[in-house]
């Protein structure tokens, strides 16, 4: 595997190592002591999988307690991946990372606790996986209004998101719970 820093230096870009042939391909996609040697010693408690539709934009998603650091990445079509600073005390505090995952690009993308993350998908329909350091808990779950002016994201022209409620409903930075 190869760890790739972003302009984020806590946020962690990893290209898997593939092996291909006729028959098809392989590649670890977690492999702990991999990512231990690159200073990422996490455990993972829980994996998600979610399937969405163009223009389906979840997020931008974190816990206040119980903060949840994520592996991400995609094994069906391609999404705008998204992960925000609220700590408080970073010098990236309020800044993002944005990254397009895909099943043929094969990145991962490792966003430590602290962040709040979102992505909407770009393709016709997209497969997502992550895995999470800590459990869901809905009563500490708080989203990030995806289109706050003030985090400058650039979400791809051409699509009308589609959101849940608690997204729509999101809070911008200046009135968020963040972390110290």
């Amino acid at each position: 595997m190869q760890f790739i820093g972003s302009a984020l230096p806590d946020v962690v870009i990893i290209e898997p190592k593939l092996f291909g042939d006729a028959r098809g391909f392989f590649f670890e996609s977690w492999n702990r002591r991999a990512f231990a040697a690159a200073g990422l010693d996490v455990e993972f408690v829980q994996d998600n999988h979610s399937r969405s539709h163009r223009g389906v934009l979840r997020g931008l998603h974190y816990q206040i307690e119980h903060a949840q650091g994520k592996l991400v990445r995609v094994i069906e079509g391609t999404v705008l991946d998204i992960a925000v600073d609220l700590r408080r005390s970073s010098p990236t505090f309020g800044r993002h990372v944005a990254l397009e995952l895909s099943a043929d690009n094969r990145r991962m993308l490792w966003i430590p606790p602290g962040y709040a993350h979102g992505f909407v998908v770009v393709s016709e329909v997209a497969e997502f996986l992550y895995k999470t350091t800590d459990y869901w808990y809905p009563e500490h779950e708080r989203t990030l209004l995806w289109s706050d002016p003030a985090l400058g994201i650039a979400w791809p022209r051409g699509i009308a998101p589609t959101l849940a409620p608690k997204d729509a409903a999101g809070k911008p930075l200046a009135q968020a719970e963040t972390y110290a």
